[in-house]
């Protein structure tokens, strides 16, 4: 018996009848060897850990453009709290914990530079408009390792793009990550709003905090602990006060941060910026080897966003720097 086989075969033993088997998966589109010691949703992980478009996160905005400060986060960190309390639901659900890590770390590896500023510019620009959910598949599928993508398993892919609205994922592990990235950034959200100067902790509402709590861990182990009392094999769910009191700080914060025009200021300078890379680069001659065959198959439009929403914040600046803002003259460069 392999360490896979074992490894599967405590799964089978151990976690909930509701929990999707690594054994049971519906594969991926090209098959392959199995590994002798990691099941395939594992293997998904380690191969979303160590693809170009995940690191590029660690440069990608989450709600302040550029901050100031070693302590904000960026898409990256985001991503990493996800993965860490959507673990600790399915533990505590006895699901399984390696897909719901490989859909958590996935789930945003198509988000645009400029956080959702950046993604509402592209959905005004592109043909058929733009979801980064929709674009993160694209990414392991299409994109990564030169156009073969990442060959990820079923079970990953559903769980990636259903994770922010529409219908829900198909397993279970799916749901519990749709759940954590909405209270990761809610609450670290607030956390570097507060570090801003934007908010102050005590402006939250009463009636919120008197069910969610006073600080973020507080929040935050009140909505896990209650996402793993409600949940049933039909489904992830909170306690109704506890839901209630988490759409109010939802609305909240739509008030007080996301929509506040100190907060956001910069953001105004984004759609110009996007839509003059989008006019520029949907020329052929203008569009990087590594997304000629997508230009010829799919359109240059296509090729185009795939390249925007593939950027981070500071290479889109630079570029967009070095396109279209005149250099100063001097007689040794001319040499």
């Amino acid at each position: 018996m392999t360490v896979m086989e074992r490894i599967q075969q405590t799964e089978k033993a151990y976690l909930s009848p509701c929990a999707a088997l690594s054994s049971q998966t519906r594969g991926r589109d090209r098959p392959e060897e199995e590994s002798e010691l990691r099941t395939p949703y594992q293997r998904d992980r380690d191969r979303i850990i160590h693809c170009k478009s995940f690191r590029r996160l660690k440069h990608k905005t989450q709600v302040f453009l550029s901050p100031e400060g070693d302590h904000y986060r960026t898409r990256l960190t985001h991503t990493l709290e996800v993965a860490q309390i959507a673990r600790t639901i399915a533990r505590a659900l006895r699901l399984n914990e390696d897909l719901t890590e490989a859909v958590a770390l996935g789930h945003d590896l198509g988000h645009t530079p400029f956080g959702h500023a950046g993604e509402r510019s592209l959905n005004q620009l592109v043909p058929g408009g733009f979801r980064h959910y929709e674009q993160s598949v694209r990414v392991v599928e299409k994109l990564e390792k030169d156009g073969q993508g990442l060959n990820l398993t079923w079970e990953v892919r559903n769980g990636i793009l259903c994770h922010t609205r529409g219908t829900e994922a198909s397993t279970l592990e799916g749901r519990v990550v749709r759940l954590a990235d909405r209270i990761a950034y809610i609450n670290h959200d607030i956390d570097d709003a507060v570090r801003a100067g934007v908010l102050a902790e005590e402006s939250i509402p009463g009636e919120i905090t008197a069910v969610l709590g006073h600080s973020k861990s507080k929040r935050i182990d009140t909505l896990v602990l209650s996402a793993v009392r409600n949940s049933t094999g039909e489904g992830i769910a909170l306690a109704e006060d506890v839901q209630r009191a988490f759409d109010l700080l939802h609305e909240f914060m739509y008030q007080s941060v996301y929509l506040n025009p100190n907060a956001k200021r910069e953001e105004k300078k984004v759609p110009a910026l996007m839509e003059t890379l989008y006019n520029y680069l949907r020329r052929p001659e203008h569009l990087p080897a590594h997304l000629q065959t997508v230009a010829e198959e799919e359109g240059c439009e296509r090729a185009a966003c795939d390249y925007i929403a593939g950027m981070t914040d500071h290479y889109a600046v630079q570029l967009f720097q070095h396109l279209f803002i005149p250099k100063s003259w001097n007689l040794n460069s001319m040499l």
